[in-house]
């Protein structure tokens, strides 16, 4: 994967931002509807979405 973010902490790989996994292009991120997203990567933020809602309930 190969892009630039100034919420990016390389040293953790994670999103300052939203505290969290960087996955580009997830609600949230600076990069949502920017980018064209790959099949894989959109499957991660699902995967990702569907965590979070199953820790909310």
């Amino acid at each position: 994967m190969t892009f630039h973010c100034q919420n990016y902490d390389i040293n953790a790989d994670a999103c300052k931002k939203l505290r969290g996994e960087c996955l580009p292009g997830r609600r949230g991120c600076v990069l949502e509807g920017r980018v064209a997203l790959s099949e894989e990567l959109e499957q991660k933020i699902k995967d990702l979405e569907a965590r979070m809602q199953g820790a909310m309930e």
